[in-house]
């Protein structure tokens, strides 16, 4: 366990171990009982919090509403929040993952797209979502000998912060803070590192550009577009989903950047072909995304497109 602890207080420290311990104990928990502890508490939490389970029914209404019914829209929203509470057992299992326990359970599809990436010598973008259990992605990555930095959003509470800092750099993963992390991006692609954004959070006017989003314009972070257009890096996505029973971590094809010499055009098109790439998992796996997020938060932004873009598949073969 993490000893050092910059900028908390005694009182951090202390909650900080007791969140540390607490989820110790829920990983020791067998994991199909988990499973089923995680489907009855996600229950428990829609009935209860009505402003989470309003935001997911919400999101899912404006995405779903022309081909969903509403009792169709509340059992998936209700799904939602079961794969949701699954991911906090999930963190404490994760505790004590092992080499053993990563061959068991992780099955990894389209590695050779990520070597190939690797081998120019650019750094690697991966461009990834808060889909699946997303705080196992990067620590699995680092656990199978790459060398991993990820850009995040400090929580609020410092101890909880602390918590994920310790679980998300337990495998070598170098931690970023979203304000200011641009030159330290920029070394860890210079050392032929792998660097993980994740794209499907709502970005304001200053940091983000309306692009279409499941059918719907939503302001999306211009970042990594800008980040491949400076630095050659290639753009790998990366997904970390369930499937029967194990956890499946998927590599697509490097996206090749558009480029037209028209910048405004470029950053768009770029951060649409990455929207398309997030949907196509999304709406493999719509019970697995974080739909309690408000994406579509600008109110500009809550428009329909006029055309629907199908989004690209995520290959991996």
């Amino acid at each position: 366990m993490k000893k050092s602890h910059s900028g908390a207080n005694r009182l951090d420290i202390i909650i900080y171990y007791i969140i540390f311990h607490a989820f110790a104990l829920l990983g020791r928990i067998p994991r199909k009982m988990a499973f089923r502890l995680a489907q009855w508490i996600g229950r428990l939490w829609f009935a209860v919090d009505m402003r989470h389970r309003k935001v997911a029914i919400e999101n899912l209404s404006m995405v779903y509403g022309a081909t969903m019914s509403p009792f169709e829209i509340r059992h998936l929203a209700r799904r939602v929040f079961c794969n949701l509470s699954n991911i906090v057992f999930e963190i404490g299992w994760s505790l004590y993952l092992n080499d053993a326990r990563l061959r068991k359970y992780f099955r990894f599809q389209g590695m050779h797209h990520l070597n190939a990436a690797e081998k120019k010598r650019k750094g690697v973008l991966i461009l990834t979502a808060h889909i699946g259990n997303w705080e196992l992605l990067m620590r699995a990555a680092g656990m199978i000998g790459f060398s991993v930095s990820a850009v995040y959003r400090p929580f609020d509470f410092k101890p909880l912060d602390m918590f994920f800092a310790h679980l998300r750099s337990s495998s070598g993963t170098k931690l970023f803070p979203k304000t200011k992390a641009m030159r330290k991006i920029m070394r860890s692609l210079k050392n032929n590192e792998l660097v993980g954004i994740l794209l499907d959070q709502h970005a304001g006017r200053a940091a983000g550009i309306p692009v279409d989003f499941l059918g719907i314009e939503a302001g999306t972070s211009k970042g990594l577009a800008l980040l491949a257009k400076s630095t050659g890096a290639p753009v790998i996505p990366a997904f970390l989903v369930r499937e029967d029973g194990f956890y499946s971590i998927m590599f697509g094809q490097e996206l090749t950047f558009i480029e037209t010499g028209d910048n405004d055009f470029d950053l768009r098109e770029n951060t649409r072909l990455y929207n398309q790439m997030i949907e196509a998992i999304i709406l493999k796996y719509p019970e697995q995304w974080f739909w309690v997020h408000r994406r579509w938060k600008t109110r500009s932004h809550r428009r329909r497109s006029e055309k629907r873009v199908e989004p690209t598949n995520l290959t991996t073969s």
